[in-house]
This record gives structure tokens, sequence and C-alpha cells, in this order.
């Protein structure tokens, strides 16, 4: 357990899965990630299930409100932490619209780094956010930090790389304030052929426990099944994964996941044409939530919550190395 305490203010903070990463204090797939000593001094989202589900899982309380009517001009914090809506630059959305700014919450998170001036930001989105009309927007968030006093570094970290089941790819943005005369390199890859030892990446099979869950509700329909079949050869989808490796990025609609589409899913038997989305467990587990972590609501709240989230091992590793290269 670390002895030294810095205070965090998380923004966006959904159910919580970027704070319990910054945090640490969990195990996942038998590895333990120790406390990393940070105390989260305010954590806030608008969705009031996402903020539930935190507060049943932390000691300390998050707050349902809209960043923008919120003021941190009192505030004192090591670290800000904001993964901003990603909607919205995401490569599958068809109705994004990033260019309306109600939809770049990436300007509250340099509201409240002016208003604050902590160590280190750390900001979070998907890979589109950095390449999105050549990287208008990110260099947009990257200019203005750099504005207020940051040195900004980046870096597009996938979740395999870290023994996490899942490829799924997002863009870490590090902001160091200017009189912190110390350089950020971000955490080295722990899987993979890149990795230091050579560790073969996590395989799904790794977080599936049965193929046939008890509920029969996760199995496809004769129907959906023959959809496929019958669409046209450049839409068929059926993305069956292949146990022995990582999965597939998961979503926020896990709840409505269709064989015509993007989503992954499983194929129980292909003999007998079985497929099947992953329960929320097993979608929790793929994030690399620990078994002790509990979703509060319907399972479609979950689905969502969960898809939405920050893979918290991956984030530990993020908030371990600025810790090791920035604070101490």
């Amino acid at each position: 357990m670390k002895t030294d305490c810095y205070r965090a203010i998380s923004l966006f903070s959904g159910c919580g899965g970027s704070d319990l990463g910054l945090k640490g204090g969990f195990s996942y797939l038998g590895n333990e990630y120790p406390e990393t000593g940070i105390e989260i001094i305010h954590a806030s989202d608008i969705n009031q299930k996402a903020v539930d589900t935190y507060n049943h899982n932390f000691a300390h309380k998050a707050i349902c409100a809209d960043v923008l009517n919120l003021d941190f001009s009192t505030y004192s914090a090591d670290i800000l932490v904001g993964g901003f809506p990603c909607q919205n630059f995401s490569t599958v959305n068809p109705t994004k619209n990033p260019e309306d700014v109600n939809n770049q919450l990436f300007w509250e998170l340099a509201k409240v780094t002016e208003q604050v001036l902590p160590k280190v930001v750390i900001g979070e989105n998907v890979k589109g956010f950095y390449y999105l009309k050549k990287g208008k927007y990110f260099n947009m968030i990257k200019n203005r930090l750099e504005e207020i006093g940051y040195k900004v570094y980046s870096s597009i970290l996938n979740s395999a790389d870290y023994g996490i089941p899942q490829l799924r790819e997002r863009v870490i943005i590090i902001g160091v304030r200017n009189d912190i005369q110390k350089h950020f390199v971000f955490p080295n890859k722990t899987h993979g052929p890149e990795s230091r030892n050579k560790i073969q990446y996590t395989p799904l099979k790794a977080v599936i426990s049965s193929l046939y869950p008890e509920n029969k509700k996760y199995f496809f329909s004769e129907r959906a099944v023959l959809g496929v079949k019958k669409a046209k050869p450049n839409m068929k989808r059926a993305l069956a994964q292949d146990l022995e490796k990582p999965c597939l990025t998961i979503t926020s609609h896990l709840a409505k996941v269709s064989l015509n589409s993007r989503d992954p899913v499983l194929l129980v038997d292909a003999e007998k044409e079985l497929y099947r989305r992953f329960t929320p467990i097993e979608a929790a587990k793929i994030q690399s939530f620990p078994d002790t972590f509990r979703f509060v609501g319907s399972e479609a709240d979950a689905y969502r919550q969960i898809g939405n989230a920050v893979p918290p091992v991956l984030f530990w590793h993020v908030a371990d190395a600025i810790i090791r290269q920035l604070l101490v």
C-alpha cells in the first residue's frame, strides 16, 4: 500500500472504471493491482444510474451533476482526470456531429484544468478523437492545455497490451504542468510480442467460464442466424470470437447486440449454428472489472455502463506510471 496521498478530481466518471484504476487495491485474473495512494476528492457524472453504481462500489461518493454547472475554483488537486464522452468522435458512429460545440466536452476538461491547475491532467477518448479530421479536435485540446501551461503527451494504448482480453484502443492524453521538470513516458506493455518478456496476450477464454450460460436468453434466435445467412456478402457479420485470442472491442449497446453488426459474439456450436451475446458478468470481466465490482440497475443499465467504462487495469498502469515518474 502506498503511504503518500495524491488528491484527484474525476470528471465524467461513469460507473467508476477509471477511478478504480486510479485508486488500485483490487485483483484481476490472479494479478494484484496495489493501492496507488490516490484519494479522489470529487467524482461526478451526468448519468444517475452510473453514479448509483459508482456509489455502491466506492467509499467516497460521486455526485450526479452536469460539469457545465460545476465550479472548481476553490479546489486543490494533484491530478485531474476526465474521460470526456466519446460517441461523437467514434469512427463507427454514423450520426456523430463533432462540430456541435455542445459535443466538445473536452473544453470543460480544459476549463477545470485552468481553475484547479493540477500537477497532472489525464484525458481519455476513442482512437477516432486522435485521427478525426486529421487531428483537428485532438489539437484543439492539446493547444488549449499548452496555453494554460502544460506539456502534453499522448499515445494510443491497447488494453490487450496490458493483460486485458480485449482489443480496445484508446487515446490517452497526459498534461504535465510546466513547473514540473520531468518528462512522462507511457507504461511499458506487459503482454504481447512487444512486451519485455514476450508474455502472450490474455485470451478471451480466461473470462468465459462456460459457453452455455444458465439463462437461454443470451442465445440468438434461429431467425437472427437465418438473417445473417441471407444477408449480402458485404453485410455478413456474426463476428464470432476466437477464445484463444483477445476479444474485439465491446460497446455500450451490448444489450442490443445484433449478428448483423460489428459487435463481437460467441459461437457456441458451429454445427448447430448457435450464437450468443456476452452476459453482463462476462462483459465486465472483458473490461477488467474485478469480481467484487457490482453494477446497479437493470441488465441493460449494466451493459451500457460496462461498455462506456475505462478498463480499470489499463488505467492502473497509467496511474502507476504517473506517480512513479511525475509525483514521487
